[in-house]
């Protein structure tokens, strides 16, 4: 009795071993394994469940860069005071 899975197309990606013969293991419809299925298209555009901080965010660069002008700015008001 031959299972589905014999039938089935092979992956055919190059494995990484030293032979360098092609993956045996069954295709999915992308026509690759599992192990050799290719990157994740990752998170929807716009998905606000992956948003953990604002640290990386426009608005808070922007902030930071304001703060750190300004603190730039007092560094300099007191060195020139001081001399």
């Amino acid at each position: 009795m031959l299972l589905d899975m014999q039938n089935a197309s092979r992956c055919g990606a190059k494995t990484k071993s030293r032979n360098g013969k092609p993956c045996q293991s069954p295709a999915m419809p992308n026509g690759r394994c599992w192990m050799h299925g290719g990157p994740s298209p990752g998170a929807p555009k716009g998905n606000q469940n992956a948003f953990r901080h604002g640290r990386y965010s426009a608005r808070y660069i922007a902030e930071r860069r304001r703060v750190t002008a300004l603190v730039r700015q007092m560094r300099d008001a007191v060195s020139r005071d001081a001399q």
